[in-house]
């Protein structure tokens, strides 16, 4: 129905954002990721999901068009509704998440409020065809091979059972690029997460 909005920010609430266009103010409900880049007073093209259930209709706002392709894929899922994938979405990125559902690192959802275990191991399974590792690149990162995703599924569940959350371990080994052996990656990944700590 509404592909994007594009106006003034008048309101920034705690989950939400009202961005006035042409007289009309319209609300939408965000992840938090969205509301840390846009300003209140200042102008934002925030693009849109229209959501109609039983209980009403909401419009989603979103700041990128990966953040809105991740949410449909999340609300999908059986047992994951709008509020969830925005929970979702406002804590892991949509690399984050991609990198979770190609190795299957529930972990890396254990710190979702509301997202318990069963919940987190469905939405690993029916995404898992819905997912390419190519969602997985960002900017500094190299682009994970679909082939070595077995090998970085195996380095992601060491270094949780080191003690590490699974967010953390899932951007470490991205980061690193192709190994001849999973000991080689994690040893990879344990020097990333050191640089990213400062040590």
């Amino acid at each position: 129905m509404y592909a994007y909005i594009k106006g003034v920010v008048d309101e920034k609430g705690a989950d939400r954002a009202v961005i006035e266009t042409a007289g009309v103010g319209y609300e939408l409900l965000c992840p938090d990721s969205t509301l840390r880049e846009i300003t209140a007073g200042k102008e934002a093209k925030l693009l849109t999901h229209f959501n109609i259930t039983q209980d009403g209709v909401a419009l989603y706002g979103f700041y990128t068009k990966e953040e809105r392709e991740m949410f449909r894929r999340l609300i999908a899922v059986n047992r994951v509704g709008p509020k969830l994938a925005l929970g979702i979405l406002g804590k892991l990125s949509p690399q984050d998440i991609a990198m979770a559902i190609v190795t299957q690192n529930a972990a890396a959802f254990d710190r979702i409020p509301g997202l318990g275990k069963k919940t987190a191991a469905r939405l690993l399974l029916e995404l898992k065809e819905k997912v390419s590792s190519e969602e997985m690149a960002s900017s500094s990162a190299p682009n994970p091979s679909d082939g070595g995703m077995d090998m970085r599924a195996e380095a992601i569940a060491a270094l949780v059972a080191l003690g590490y959350d699974g967010v953390s371990a899932g951007r470490a080994v991205s980061a690193v690029g192709e190994c001849g052996r999973v000991e080689d990656m994690i040893t990879m990944a344990l020097r990333e997460m050191g640089k990213r700590s400062g040590f």
